[in-house]
């Protein structure tokens, strides 16, 4: 996997204007080890706690446009503030995290580096986060507007008409199906195999 581990002031390139001196005070004060991958599509960022010889590492997708990588970079930290409080003794995302988590978005949106439709999107994540960023559809959608490059072809699974054919990324081809709480069943054309997708996966119409 590459990674770059950058020195605390080309940290200022990834985050928003005004944010910076804010994220940096939480990086020094809780010695965090952070480091910026390039490629990663699993996950967006990614938290392990101290060990006994060890700092609190945590990595951050670098493709992210600069509001995702602070919201991710708030998700992680607030694994690191959970852990600080409770160790081991908790839900990884369980009302702990959620309640850490709420209070740094609330910090952070205070600060108004965010713009009007970030923020307003931010406010359900406020109420009740969600442990994974395709369960915050919502402002997921929002975000990607601020990417310097868009997908040009490319839709959300969401917005595809039903029984709809579409092409993912690494090339398979699917049916569009019907709705299962938050994610969409899927069929393989190939294989007749099943799966969810996320309402914002973004994938290629078929015509």
């Amino acid at each position: 996997m590459p990674v770059s581990e950058h020195p605390m002031q080309a940290l200022e390139n990834y985050l928003p204007e005004n944010s910076f001196e804010h994220v940096v005070n939480y990086i020094h004060h809780y010695k965090v080890h952070l480091t910026v991958t390039k490629v990663r599509k699993s996950v967006l960022g990614d938290y392990r706690h101290a060990g006994i010889t060890q700092n609190h590492r945590i990595s951050i997708n670098g493709n992210l446009n600069k509001y995702e990588f602070l919201i991710t970079l708030l998700h992680e930290l607030a694994h690191l503030l959970t852990f600080e409080q409770y160790k081991n003794r908790v839900d990884a995302h369980g009302i702990e995290w959620k309640s850490m988590y709420s209070k740094l978005l609330m910090d952070f949106v205070q600060l108004n580096i965010f713009p009007t439709d970030i923020q307003m999107a931010l406010q359900k994540s406020i109420r009740n986060p969600s442990a994974t960023a395709s369960g915050e559809s919502e402002l997921l959608m929002v975000l990607r507007k601020y990417n310097s490059i868009q997908k040009e072809g490319f839709y959300t699974i969401q917005h595809l008409p039903e029984e709809a054919i579409f092409q993912t990324e690494n090339g398979k081809v699917f049916k569009k199906g019907l709705q299962r709480r938050k994610r969409y069943v899927c069929v393989e054309i190939k294989t007749g195999l099943t799966y969810l997708f996320s309402p914002v996966a973004e994938v290629k119409i078929i015509s």
